[in-house]
């Protein structure tokens, strides 16, 4: 098992920036994905990014793209998700998810992480 910690929400006013970190462990994640989702009240939960391993492919939900950027943290088995621009409508608790890209992009992968919650306000 694959344990997932967040880390780095908060509350943030529109325009600001906001940076989010997700840290694995528990075994190697060289044939992994790590991504990150989010849900907001009374929503259902969305993709929001994703990013192969070992290829270093990312993709973005259409809502985050030239805001959002996930990388590679300094740490081993690590991703970091740079916010910018945030909107009110970003407000969600976000989740980190490993496991691979295929499983990461249809919301069903092997790992998640419990949640840091992410408030933009007006």
């Amino acid at each position: 098992q694959v344990q997932l910690v967040e880390s780095g929400g908060g509350l943030v006013q529109a325009g600001g920036s906001l940076t989010l970190s997700c840290a694995a462990s528990g075994r190697t994640f060289s044939n992994y994905a790590m991504g990150w989702f989010r849900q907001a009240p009374g929503k259902e939960r969305e993709f929001v990014a994703t990013l192969r391993w070992s290829g270093g492919t990312t993709y973005y939900a259409d809502s985050v793209k030239g805001r959002f950027t996930i990388s590679r943290a300094n740490a081993k088995n690590a991703v970091s998700l740079q916010m910018n621009s945030l909107k009110p409508e970003d407000t969600a608790v976000y989740y980190c998810a490993a496991d691979t890209l295929s499983r990461v992009v249809a919301g069903n992968p092997g790992s998640w992480g419990q949640g840091t919650q992410v408030t933009v306000s007006s």
